[in-house]
């Protein structure tokens, strides 16, 4: 077995990339000792000081994150996510992290290309606003500190946060726990802020303690919560609950984020009153 060098994941020895982070597997740094494999990780690339973002979140329930840079300040968001900035904010738009990693970002649902946003001459501002109605959680990640997250949750982050792709390795949770095989891991150090669909409901769960999510539900978590699935019990519960046969269980510890309202559930309100016309 190896150990990955960025997050310190337990991989097979031929394995060329790491399943949660996307980090290349390599060397003899990656067979020792998570410690040493993070030691390591540490020693190559050291983080950057991360200077805290000075932000306000307005709009209610129709949210927008306004940033306040200093000079220098760097953010990014997947193309086409910016609302709106002052004159000074100098954009630049490339594939971050080469052709992998920008494949690894499509498939969790953000944009192949990523833009990039520098104060430069001053302070400046800009503006970041959620695509659809609901909350945004900022968060300061510590160095190494992650966070997993759905398809579609990353919103925009300070040029010291890395956002990566994060497999299931379960086949269960892959297949029946909502969000798919993969999803969304973002990385410190740094703030970064992440779109949830309705309200954002919060949770500190101790070691082992459980919570059962119906599908869609689950927004965000500490990468030290074990995602997994549960049959939903009792024939007459899975026949006319209306809750479907698996439920996502949520283990901790560490903490978690719900949405109140998942798109899809919107979705399937709405899609009874279209035109029939309209549909394929």
């Amino acid at each position: 077995m190896a150990f990955c060098t960025n997050c310190g994941t337990e991989v097979e020895d031929d394995v060329a990339f790491c399943p949660s982070c996307g980090t290349k597997m390599a060397g003899e740094d990656a067979k020792a000792s998570p410690a040493k494999a993070a030691k390591s990780a540490r020693t190559a690339s050291p983080a950057k000081a991360a200077r805290k973002i000075k932000y306000e979140l307005e709009g209610g329930q129709l949210p927008v994150v306004v940033c306040n840079l200093e000079e220098g300040d760097e953010m990014f968001t997947e193309s086409g996510g910016m609302s709106w900035m002052s004159d000074n904010i100098v954009m630049s738009t490339k594939m971050e992290g080469g052709l992998f990693k920008g494949l690894g970002r499509k498939l969790s649902g953000e944009s192949f290309f990523m833009a990039s946003y520098r104060a430069k001459g001053g302070p400046g501002l800009i503006a970041f606003a959620s695509s659809f109605p609901g909350s945004i959680v900022a968060r300061e990640l510590a160095p190494g500190e992650s966070i997993i997250c759905q398809k579609r949750s990353f919103l925009a982050a300070a040029r010291t946060v890395t956002l990566s792709m994060h497999f299931q390795q379960r086949l269960g949770a892959g297949l029946f726990g909502g969000e798919g095989f993969i999803m969304q891991r973002v990385t410190g150090p740094g703030t970064v802020f992440l779109e949830i669909d309705g309200a954002a409901i919060e949770y500190d769960l101790a070691p082992g303690q459980m919570m059962k999510v119906d599908t869609g539900n689950v927004a965000l978590l500490e990468d030290t919560v074990k995602l997994s699935v549960t049959t939903v019990k009792g024939f007459k519960n899975i026949l006319f609950g209306g809750e479907g046969l698996f439920l996502t269980t949520l283990t901790g510890p560490g903490h978690i984020w719900l949405q109140s309202m998942p798109i899809e559930n919107v979705a399937k309100v709405i899609i009874p009153f279209l035109p029939k016309w309209g549909r394929k």
